[in-house]
């Protein structure tokens, strides 16, 4: 019976050694095959129909082609619209994406961190806020830091909590935009559902919007804490909706949160905008359903992933996209500023 054509084969009918075979098939780490020597090999492949093994190529190579993505939860649209950046940047590359969602567990994150190393992924991808002082964060730089020393690729989405590049989304500045343009519309009462204390995406967002306020003469606005979630919103609009006065705008501190927030106003037989304005941040993709428009900071979210993938390939200590580094960036990163989108939800007063 007639099996699988072997790289020994291969190698007897190109008349080389089975090591050059290998070498000029699987590729390697440390040694070149001369180019009339490859040639011949892979001729001699082609016409026996010989079919590379993928693990073998990985040992040779020192890495697969695939590209680990941890998320906090893939159901969110902030989530998956990176996850679709990263995958068209992966795909672009000739690599193919393997997709974890943690479910914001530190024990999962480091666990899948593992995986990709023992499985020799080219690179991994971590999305998602971090809790101020955290202790897993430590535990989750040190285990990128390894993996990177291997010769792995490591690229963050969200704030920079280490030296390893990061593609960092400018939270405050957005916030602090939004602000602007809201008092700009007359706007002069505010709450804030800031998402749970000490993350610092809920963090930043909610105090570069009171900065930004408190400079234009405002008062401060209430701030209350919410899950970072569509029922986190709903929550923390009930609440606003029993504060002594009513705030004229309810931002939150993202568009999952704001839809949420949104249907709390809407179940307690009030209207946005007439009763209570709504602003939100990062302009998911399905803001395209939700009415009245929302008004939010729209933030390049897959454009973010693919940014994000082409870093964490890119060679140590090449500078982010946009060349060398600059205000607001370090080398090995990038700054991610949103753009304030005005929709109905915030209507001029």
């Amino acid at each position: 019976m007639t099996g699988p054509v072997t790289l020994s084969q291969v190698a007897r009918e190109a008349g080389v050694s089975l090591a050059t075979a290998s070498r000029a098939i699987n590729g390697s780490a440390t040694r070149v095959v001369r180019p009339d020597l490859r040639e011949r090999v892979l001729e001699a492949a082609r016409r026996l129909r010989y079919t590379p093994d993928a693990n073998a190529q990985a040992v040779a190579r020192g890495r697969t082609t695939s590209v680990g993505l941890i998320v906090h939860d893939i159901t969110d649209p902030y989530f998956s619209s990176i996850a679709a950046g990263v995958t068209e940047a992966a795909d672009a590359a000739g690599l193919v994406v393997t997709l974890a969602s943690t479910q914001h567990s530190a024990e999962r994150e480091l666990a899948f961190v593992d995986l990709v190393q023992r499985q020799r992924a080219r690179a991994v991808i971590v999305a998602g806020g971090r809790l101020d002082g955290g202790e897993s964060t430590p535990a989750l730089v040190a285990a990128l830091e390894a993996y990177r020393a291997h010769g792995g690729g490591v690229a963050f989405v969200g704030q920079r909590i280490s030296d390893l590049p990061t593609i960092e989304i400018a939270n405050r500045a957005g916030a602090g935009d939004l602000a602007r343009a809201l008092h700009g519309r007359g706007y002069r009462r505010f709450a804030v559902l800031g998402g749970p204390d000490g993350h610092l995406t809920g963090r930043d967002r909610r105090e570069g919007f009171a900065d930004a306020l408190a400079a234009l003469g405002c008062l401060p606005p209430v701030v209350l804490g919410s899950a970072f979630t569509r029922d986190g919103g709903y929550a923390g609009m009930q609440e606003a909706l029993t504060l002594p006065e009513r705030p004229e705008l309810v931002f939150a501190a993202n568009d999952v949160m704001a839809v949420g927030a949104m249907a709390a106003v809407r179940d307690a037989g009030l209207r946005v905008p007439d009763d209570v304005a709504v602003a939100g941040f990062d302009d998911i993709v399905t803001l395209r359903d939700v009415s009245p428009g929302l008004t939010t900071v729209r933030i390049p979210l897959a454009e973010v992933g693919a940014r994000a993938t082409r870093l964490a390939l890119a060679e140590p200590g090449t500078a982010g996209e946009g060349g060398t580094a600059g205000e607001g960036r370090t080398a090995g990163s990038d700054v991610v500023r949103g753009e304030v989108v005005l929709r109905d939800s915030t209507p001029q007063r």
